[in-house]
């Protein structure tokens, strides 16, 4: 476990309390087996050496089609080198405004859309503690002798968990809270080069709503929008049009806009808790800052076309929301996926802190929030 100052950050005490708690299984037996749907794996020893093949693999520049002058110039450059040359993309923004401060691999970012991969369990988790189905302390049973509340299922992103409220909840009610949240439809103000990705009009035909609700299978989504669904997470339902000021003009007159305001902040806490346990000790614990602000995140891993991805969507500073990273990470390897798409996250956090970055002072604007459509 992590050595931290807990007293700090009474949210992270409690949660690290309960994880211990849960450890353990209805029986009172510790939990130390393998995780549900993990199967155990014999190593069987090689009879003959083989001489390693090494390959070269051809260096990628996410920013050669960027203009780099749209962006805050201080996260810009330390976005850029946490994501190196990794074929993927990172956006960040404040989830105060819905100004876009930085946008990497912006072709990516803005235009193209993927599987959620299970990024789309938050708002699973709403969905449930709103209709009712799931509350803070339900135990679902997540395997033959192991149950998990909510907080644990969402660190250590467990499937069976969210298949099942998927299941409970049915097609319509899971694609109606996904489109409250912003997908399928465009979450951009005057961003020409966004794409809206897709809600599917019926169950898909591999895993029907369960999978819907587990990997995102059937939706295809953008990370501006996956930015759009942290900040909302964040702020506590607010969904700003996002904006993504390009000159000196524009950026003065900058002015919040809001979309829609969702009726969902009394059930936040139990989903925040569950996204500051992954980084505390789930999948996104590559993304913990030793000394910084408490992080929340969702990871995401799946395939698709053959292709893997790995998406991590997070904000920092539960009480008082700061920043929203969203990190997009594609190919072959066996390294791309939520966990590394976290440590990339990690790494901006990390960094913007040892150059005390001053929050997100110029990014807040000079004219006051203007609701533009009805709320929802």
């Amino acid at each position: 476990m992590r050595k931290m100052k807990t007293a700090e950050h009474p949210l992270t005490a409690r949660i690290l309390l309960a994880a211990a708690a849960c450890m353990l299984d209805p029986t009172g037996v510790l939990a130390n087996g393998p995780a549900a749907g993990a199967t155990s794996t014999t190593t069987t020893p090689a009879h003959k050496a083989s001489t390693p093949v090494h390959h070269r693999i051809p260096l990628i520049d996410p920013t050669r089609d960027d203009v780099a002058s749209y962006d805050d110039p201080i996260i810009r450059e330390t976005a850029v080198e946490a994501l190196g040359h990794e074929d993927g993309g990172v956006v960040v923004m404040d989830p105060n405004s819905g100004r876009i401060l930085s946008a990497v691999n912006q072709p990516l970012v803005l235009s193209s859309s993927y599987i959620p991969c299970s990024t789309i369990k938050p708002v699973i988790a709403v969905a449930a503690l709103r209709e009712g189905i799931l509350t803070r302390d339900s135990m679902l049973r997540v395997s033959r002798r192991r149950y998990m509340n909510l907080t644990e299922a969402l660190a250590h992103s467990n499937n069976t968990f969210f298949e099942s409220l998927g299941s409970q909840m049915g097609f319509e009610t899971v694609t109606k809270y996904a489109r409250e949240f912003g997908l399928g439809e465009n979450v951009g103000r005057d961003i020409p080069e966004e794409r809206a990705g897709e809600v599917p009009d019926e169950p898909p035909l591999r895993g029907g709503v369960a999978r819907m609700s587990s990997f995102g299978e059937g939706f295809r989504i953008t990370p501006l929008q996956l930015a759009s669904v942290a900040s909302t997470l964040a702020n506590g339902g607010t969904l700003y049009y996002l904006q993504y000021p390009r000159t000196e003009q524009e950026r003065r007159d900058f002015a919040p806009l809001v979309h829609r305001k969702l009726d969902v902040e009394p059930l936040l806490p139990d989903v925040r808790e569950g996204m500051l346990a992954a980084v505390l000790y789930g999948t996104a614990k590559r993304a913990f800052d030793p000394g910084g602000e408490e992080i929340l995140g969702k990871t995401g891993t799946c395939s698709e076309d053959g292709r893997r991805l790995g998406w991590y969507a997070s904000y920092s500073n539960p009480e008082h929301p700061r920043m929203v990273v969203v990190v997009l990470l594609r190919g072959y390897r066996h390294h791309i996926n939520g966990p590394s798409a976290s440590a990339v996250a990690g790494k901006i956090y990390h960094r913007l802190r040892e150059l005390n970055y001053p929050g997100l002072a110029a990014s807040e604007p000079r004219n006051p929030a203007v609701t533009v459509g009805g709320d929802r």
